[in-house]
């Protein structure tokens, strides 16, 4: 894979970019959850130029909350897949989008008959009856606030769902994904935000729509705005910001809508990108 732009494609001048917003999980962190010195550096010297930084992750808030501490982020973050825009301290969120309950208990019932590893998202927390994996591996892909319960849709009753996810083994994600959009394509969101998750999201939530009413929120042209990412749920967010960046190990639903494809996370794309488009070097 080429990082080359064609010489008819230039990257954008010295500041011209006013809002950055940075997906986590294979962009900024990978498996031992650690942002490296590069990076960090680059998205401290891009905030010195006065761009505002933040976060869109399909994870939780709680679990980006010490990334975006560690980062220095004060604007509203973007998680839950594009389901919540929420500042760090903030009394009340800046958008929050629930899923219906009958929906949700729909849904949860369609899976159980299926007997598909289910973590319900509600409230604040994440919930898994048929759990299969060790607690490290819910620590790893959901976080700390994962509880188990016996019935998935006991929780519902008392907490306000934001979403299902699946966890598949990456060869069958697929299958799965199109067994959950072939049902409920038309109630929900369904997409792919790992090689072994697939997601159902409130209908019309996305990162490209948390994203855009985040930059109108801050009166940010969204000419002026860059995102990076690095899996098909990133994809909308880089197909509408202003400039759009692939990690070089992004999905190639990610790559085929980025206007340029950075170096892979392992040789701090994150970095390079910010460099070649805010920093001018």
């Amino acid at each position: 894979m080429t990082h080359i732009l064609p010489e008819e494609s230039q990257p954008a001048r010295q500041c011209d970019v006013r809002l950055l917003a940075l997906d986590l999980d294979g962009t900024l962190i990978g498996d031992d959850l650690v942002i490296s010195s590069a990076v960090n550096k680059a998205i401290t010297a891009a905030q010195n130029l006065g761009v505002t930084v933040t976060l869109a992750t399909g994870r939780m808030h709680s679990f980006a909350e010490p990334f975006a501490r560690n980062l220095r982020i004060t604007a509203p973050m973007i998680s839950y897949q594009g389901g919540l825009t929420r500042a760090l301290d903030a009394d009340e969120p800046l958008h929050r989008a629930i899923m219906p309950r009958d929906l949700v208990d729909e849904i949860l019932r369609w899976q159980i008959q299926r007997n598909w590893e289910t973590v319900l998202y509600a409230g604040d927390d994440a919930y898994v009856a048929n759990a299969r994996h060790p607690r490290n591996f819910f620590f790893d892909n959901v976080g700390e606030c994962c509880i188990r319960v016996d019935d998935l849709r006991d929780v519902l009753h008392d907490h306000e769902p934001m979403k299902v996810i699946v966890f598949v083994e990456p060869e069958n994600g697929t299958q799965v994904e199109d067994q959950l959009k072939n049902r409920f394509g038309r109630l929900v969101e369904v997409s792919r935000s790992h090689a072994r998750i697939v997601e159902a999201n409130p209908l019309g939530i996305s990162k490209a729509d948390a994203l855009q009413r985040l930059a109108n929120h801050l009166k940010i042209p969204q000419h002026q705005v860059m995102a990076i990412g690095d899996q098909d749920n990133d994809a909308s967010m880089l197909a509408w910001a202003g400039i759009g960046v692939a990690m070089g190990n992004a999905s190639v639903a990610c790559q085929s809508v980025a206007s340029w494809v950075a170096p892979p996370f392992e040789e701090d794309g994150v970095a390079h990108a910010i460099s070649r488009y805010i920093l001018g070097s």
